[in-house]
């Protein structure tokens, strides 16, 4: 959770900054994170699983408009948060 933190702070433009789209991809990532840790005890809630696949396809559509205004952002967000091997 403080890793997470840390990192939201890296991309933020300024202090009060929640808004942007790469705070937003951050804080997606935390809920995703913590989400599939849910889901590995709940093997039956299909209802939230639901709501993960949306949350995962919001940061993706984020993911690519970053990736296509700022290239170079979008390789340090992916690296930073490691989500691709």
């Amino acid at each position: 959770m403080n890793n997470e933190k840390n990192i939201e702070k890296k991309f933020q433009h300024h202090d009060k900054d929640t808004g942007s789209v790469e705070v937003q991809i951050v804080k997606m990532t935390e809920e995703i994170n913590k989400l599939a840790g849910h889901f590995a005890k709940e093997k039956k809630d299909f209802s939230g699983r639901r709501g993960l696949e949306r949350l995962v396809s919001r940061r993706r559509k984020y993911l690519d408009y970053v990736k296509k205004k700022n290239e170079a952002l979008y390789k340090k967000l992916i690296q930073a948060l490691e989500l691709r091997k």
